[in-house]
């Protein structure tokens, strides 16, 4: 049996796991990363890179589709294009081979030491490691617990065969021919309207009268239109309730209550994500939970002193740039730096086809609060730049305090928006009044101009509209 001692020890080399041990390598302290599977988590093995690539992969299938078919508005004709998914999947996987190589490069770069295996707790200051070489054990001064995530599973629809998650969704070599996906949040529509372009015959199953209900209905709407236009079936206030006899269709019980059967040769199923606290001994040290998730203060500290939690295993918003923001805030703690979480929105973008973006609050949110507002959009419709792109559907909406136009939440929807996730989020961030997006020149022809446009709006006065 070996041992070692350090530091800091950061359980999870996902993206809030290894953030946080480069940074507290860059700061000197003496610090080990244990990961089971590979550096980069959820995020760059099974999530958010892979599921853009095949998104990518697939808005590119579509664009060449139309030109064969001739429905392209550009004047570009070809012949009928091939899909060779496994091609397609191979190239996803260099992409995620070259980022999460990356990550170990950089974890040494910063003279981290990288373990690989399950961890699981003795007590606060001690874990074992079981390794293909043998138990590992790590005595730690400081332990930042950041296991992540994983798909929640239905007991009437568990994974295996036809049933599968968004982890096997993204490493198919073949494109279903029909695809029922159980869920209508991001996950379920990012990925189901990739296959319904790749030209799987796509129908999506939601309990709640709409779909990505955490938006409101406006930012959603074009959404929904998009999907009714690429022959995506949505059925919502219909629950899923297990697969026939045969195993070859997805049994559903509809909004009025009747009984459909969907046929599909595989059934996605993304019902949400639940923290990753099994199997990791979290019972030997009996940190305080709120529900399933670990409860933890303004500084990411857990109940038990020396032991702090970042990412998803903390509960919501389960984002990797929020994992991120808190490692490397924990990192620069535990190094003696005075820090604190003071951040006032975490933008989130859903990558649906169009995107969607949110920071801050919505206006029912603010109304909510008490907050008088006021709040105006711009239609892309009327933006130069998204004409170009053929995205004239969507807009920018912003919601401000009525007294003094402090800005509170910016919203988008539209093709290519996530892009504006980082403007949105500095204005809110560094306290943007709609003056000082207004005064800001904003480049032309862009899409960005919108945003200009829609606080001019909200000021009274928009140029263009």
């Amino acid at each position: 049996m070996k041992e070692i001692s350090c530091k800091l020890l950061v359980i999870g080399a996902g993206p809030g796991g290894y953030i946080c041990a480069i940074r507290a390598g860059q700061l000197g302290v003496d610090t080990v990363i244990v990961e089971a599977v590979k550096p980069g988590g959820t995020c760059l093995n099974v999530g958010c890179i892979p599921s853009k690539a095949m998104i990518h992969a697939a808005d590119e299938y579509l664009k060449v589709s139309e030109m064969a078919g001739g429905t392209s508005p550009l004047g570009i004709s070809l012949s009928a294009p091939a899909l060779d998914l496994a091609k397609t999947v191979a190239w996803k996987d260099r992409i995620v081979g070259r980022l999460t190589t990356g990550v170990a490069g950089l974890l040494k770069k910063a003279k981290v030491k990288s373990v690989q295996g399950w961890a699981r707790f003795r007590d606060g200051k001690t874990v074992e490691v079981e390794t293909e070489t043998g138990l590992q054990v790590i005595r730690a001064e400081t332990i930042v617990i950041a296991t992540g995530s994983a798909p929640v599973e239905l007991p009437f629809l568990p994974f295996g065969g036809a049933v599968i998650s968004s982890t096997e969704a993204l490493a198919l070599k073949q494109v279903p021919q029909a695809l029922a996906v159980v869920g209508g949040g991001y996950i379920g529509l990012e990925l189901g309207t990739a296959f319904a372009k790749l030209g799987a015959k796509v129908t999506v199953v939601e309990a709640l009268p709409r779909i990505l209900p955490q938006y409101d209905a406006e930012l959603t709407r074009p959404v929904a239109k998009r999907l009714e236009a690429l022959g995506v079936k949505v059925l919502t206030g219909a629950k899923a309730k297990g697969l026939s006899a045969k195993g070859d269709a997805l049994l559903v019980e509809a909004a009025d209550g009747g009984e459909q059967k969907i046929v599909a040769d595989k059934v996605l199923v993304t019902v949400g994500r639940k923290p990753l606290v099994d199997g990791w001994g979290l019972e030997e040290i009996d940190l305080d939970r709120d529900g399933r998730f670990i409860r933890i203060d303004e500084q990411c500290r857990t109940s038990m002193r020396g032991i702090y939690a970042i990412g998803d295993v903390t509960g919501e918003p389960m984002l990797a740039h929020r994992a991120m923001a808190q490692g490397e805030m924990v990192a620069e703690i535990v190094a003696g730096h005075k820090r604190s979480w003071d951040k006032r929105s975490i933008p989130a973008v859903c990558f649906t086809d169009p995107e969607v973006v949110t920071a801050g609050l919505s206006p029912d949110e603010a109304k909510a609060l008490g907050i008088e507002i006021k709040s105006s959009q711009f239609p892309f419709s009327a933006n130069g730049r998204a004409m170009t792109l053929l995205g004239e559907d969507g807009f920018v909406r912003i919601v401000a305090r009525a007294d003094n136009h402090l800005v509170l939440g910016i919203q988008a929807v539209g093709t290519g928006v996530s892009e504006l996730s980082a403007a949105f989020g500095l204005a809110i961030e560094m306290g943007a009044r709609l003056e000082d997006i207004a005064g800001t020149i904003h480049a032309h022809p862009t899409q960005g101009e919108a945003f200009l446009e829609a606080a001019l709006r909200t000021l009274g006065h928009a140029l263009h509209i």
